[in-house]
C-alpha cells in the first residue's frame, strides 16, 4: 500500500511540474520577468525577429542567439538594446544580409528593451 501511494504522489507531482509554465531562468540586470515574457512575444509576433532568427531563435538568415557567441558585441543587455535600435549594415552582417533598425518593424523604444531582456536571457539559462 506504501508502494501505491508513494507512486501515486510522485506521479502527481510529476503532474503537477509538468504543467507549470515554463520562465526563463536569468534576466538581466535592469529588466524584468514580465519583460522577458513580453519580448518573448514580441520576438514571434510583431517584432519580426523569428524571420530572420527563426522561431527557436537558432538562427536562420541572422545569426543564432541561443548561445554566447556574439558577433557585434559582448552580449550584454545595453548593448542588445543598442543593437536592436540601430540595426546591422549589410558590411558588417555575417551574412550579408542587413538587419534593419528595429528589425524593420514598428516595436517601441520599450518594446526593444523587452526583446533585448528576452534574447538576452536565451543564452543565459
Amino acid at each position: 500500500m506504501k508502494t501505491l501511494l508513494g507512486s501515486a504522489v510522485a506521479f502527481a507531482t510529476l503532474v503537477l511540474v509538468a504543467t507549470v509554465p515554463a520562465k526563463a531562468q536569468a534576466v538581466p540586470e535592469g529588466a524584468t520577468q514580465a519583460m522577458v515574457d513580453k519580448g518573448n512575444e514580441i520576438f514571434h509576433k510583431s517584432g519580426l525577429c523569428y524571420a530572420c532568427h527563426g522561431q527557436d531563435a537558432k538562427g536562420l538568415v541572422g545569426p543564432n542567439l541561443t548561445d554566447d557567441v556574439w558577433i557585434h558585441s559582448k552580449g550584454t543587455y545595453p548593448e542588445l538594446i543598442a543593437q536592436v535600435m540601430k540595426g546591422v549594415p549589410k558590411e558588417e552582417s555575417k551574412s550579408g544580409v542587413p538587419m534593419p533598425a528595429k528589425g524593420g518593424s514598428t516595436i517601441t523604444d520599450d518594446d526593444v528593451k523587452a526583446v533585448a531582456a528576452y534574447v538576452w536571457s536565451l543564452s543565459h539559462k
